[in-house]
């Protein structure tokens, strides 16, 4: 059965989820790990959501996270590789009901950590922003309840603007 799109209000668990499943990867990642940071819709306070952690290890490298996929599974986790996208390691937790999300990057990969920092960091920084992106999150979810397709493609064009306009505002803070 296809996992069901839910968005719900902000939930201040989600940040104890993080905080206690980063734990946990620091501990499998070990000396390798550079640092984890809590992405997607779950790092914005107040942003309605799907209730799943996204969260992204930043590692000295991929290939030594991959001696770890073993450990991960026994953590619940399916290490499904680069899964589409080159240089990242895509690993996925609770199976049809998704409960993590996890996104791992060599540390010399910036393009995708920044782009991954730079929307939760201007959805933070501009309330009306983010109130916008979660009423559409819940319109969808209403429309495509078991349509991940459909949610997702509703959201495309709305996320390729927001991703753009984050990343200038994230670079212009930089310096």
């Amino acid at each position: 059965m296809a996992q069901r799109v839910v968005v719900t209000e902000y939930n201040g668990q989600w940040e104890r989820a993080f905080r206690r499943e980063a734990g946990l990867i620091k501990q499998i990642l070990g000396d390798n790990c550079v640092a984890v940071y809590h992405i997607g819709s779950t790092a914005v306070s107040g942003l309605a959501a799907k209730s799943v952690t996204d969260i992204m290890p930043v590692v000295k490298s991929l290939a030594a996270a991959d001696c770890a996929a073993e450990a991960f599974e026994r953590l619940g986790y399916e290490y499904l590789g680069e899964f589409g996208i080159a240089g990242r390691r895509d690993l996925r937790k609770g199976g049809d009901e998704r409960t993590h999300h996890v996104h791992v990057f060599a540390r010399e990969n910036r393009e995708a950590i920044e782009r991954h920092l730079a929307v939760p960091a201007y959805l933070r920084a501009h309330a009306d922003e983010a109130r916008a992106y979660g009423e559409l999150k819940k319109a969808l979810a209403a429309r495509f309840p078991r349509d991940w397709d459909g949610y997702c493609d509703g959201k495309d064009e709305y996320v390729r603007a927001l991703e753009a306009r984050a990343l200038a505002w994230y670079r212009s803070q930089k310096g």
